[in-house]
């Protein structure tokens, strides 16, 4: 494979004042639904991310400000200290301009919120930027902030990554502290960066992580033993017909440059299609906000309230026996599938237009297509990472998905692929 270039972080060398004085005229002209609150600028501490403007989700505490999850019933308190995220990149210099707009408890993956307005996409008018990160998202393709920092649960920050032309990362969920984060599944949930590129989030995993990048010497050595497969049973049905044709062309091209593909049946994923993956969100979120909040008499999304409501049809039993079949699934693929690394469309469609999903039927089918393929991660508690591409003019993504603990092996390998897909 082709060799990654030298460091070409965006931050770099930038006038930090004027571009925030840039960015808040920006957000007053074209991104009135992109934050739920901007915030003061303050001078920044010296570090790698010194330079650095970073929009932050709407489920993380930031001193001397509210947090909201994107709802209005949360009774607004202002943080008292950072969320351990945030600190971390506050320690290394990072600049922050505002929480972030998000699908309301971080609940969709399609980004739509009653309360504060939905984002338009920056790069594809009329479109949906996905979600739930969808704030943070359009807020990098805006070019108001260099990265945001996310979460995601079943997608959140891959989906909107694929939709909006950028690189987003979901590391093994135990790699970033979730102190200071507000849930929507305690199983489930991941923080990590949106950013344009695999560089970007490689730096703003370690920083947020609190691991050292890895020296010359250091590097994995087990790549020669990682198998590329792109199953035939999962994620490749139902795709819009222009995302299987740009899925095609990509596998084609990195192929063309020596990268060896397989295509095979997976048995295990046979497993995984009868997980019940709704449970999580739902019995979780539930579980959380029942204890401060009366929801059926809230102020809530519609949509948002519905899923939380199907807790309602199962038992605490079922719901163990749930997260029992998860652990199985996990050891399986430990067992069966140790080296792979599954290479997938990280979205099935395109971006829906906004006007798509008025109807409920609707907005419920695209969500979970929407979701499909990215939640593998989630449930397998593995690391995954959307790359971006365009195939007629449409912003997609290729998705490279692995087990728990393996994140700097597929920063590594995505920085590779990722000279092929923009070659």
């Amino acid at each position: 494979m082709m060799q990654s270039n030298s460091s070409t972080l965006a931050w770099q060398d930038q006038n930090l004042t004027a571009k925030w004085k840039s960015a808040v005229d920006i957000i007053n002209a074209r991104g009135q639904a992109v934050f739920t609150e901007l915030f003061d600028y303050v001078e920044p501490q010296s570090g790698p991310l010194n330079g650095a403007i970073i929009s932050i989700k709407d489920l993380f505490q930031v001193q001397g400000y509210k947090t909201q999850a994107g709802s209005v019933f949360i009774q607004p308190q202002i943080a008292e200290q950072d969320a351990a995220a945030v600190n971390n990149l506050r320690l290394a210099g990072a600049s922050f301009l505002g929480h972030t707009n998000m699908t309301e408890l971080a609940y969709s993956g399609l980004g739509l919120n009653p309360h504060y307005g939905t984002p338009d996409n920056p790069i594809n008018a009329g479109r949906i930027t996905g979600g739930s990160t969808s704030g943070g998202a359009a807020s990098v393709a805006l070019g108001v902030a260099d990265a945001a920092l996310g979460t995601d649960t079943g997608g959140s920050l891959r989906i909107p990554a694929a939709f909006c032309g950028l690189t987003g990362f979901k590391p093994s969920q135990q790699s970033v502290s979730r102190d200071g984060c507000l849930p929507l599944s305690e199983s489930l949930d991941s923080i990590g960066p949106i950013a344009k590129t695999v560089e970007e989030c490689e730096l703003l995993w370690h920083v947020l992580s609190g691991t050292k990048p890895a020296s010359g010497g250091d590097k994995n050595t087990d790549n020669q033993q990682i198998r590329l497969v792109v199953p035939s049973n999962f994620g490749m049905n139902d795709l819009d017909e222009q995302v299987e044709h740009g899925f095609d062309e990509i596998l084609a091209r990195l192929e063309a440059e020596g990268v060896a593909i397989e295509r095979r049946f997976v048995e295990a994923l046979e497993e995984y299609k009868n997980l019940p993956v709704w449970q999580f969100s739902a019995f979780e979120s539930q579980a959380f906000y029942s204890q401060h909040y009366d929801l059926d008499h809230v102020d809530i999304d519609p949509r948002v309230a519905s899923r939380i409501a199907r807790a309602n049809t199962i038992s605490v039993a079922d719901f163990e026996q749930t997260k029992a079949a998860r652990k199985a699934f996990i050891t399986r693929m430990s067992e069966e599938e140790p080296n792979t690394v599954f290479l997938l469309p990280t979205v099935a469609v395109v971006a829906p237009k906004l006007s798509d999903l008025e109807q409920d039927a609707e907005y419920d089918r695209l969500n979970l297509l929407c979701l499909r393929n990215t939640s593998l991660a989630n449930v397998l508690n593995g690391c995954s990472i959307s790359l971006p591409f365009c195939f007629q003019q449409e912003p997609m993504g290729l998705m490279l998905t692995a087990a728990e603990g393996r994140d700097q092996l597929i920063l590594d390998l995505a920085k590779k692929v990722e000279l092929i897909v923009k070659s």
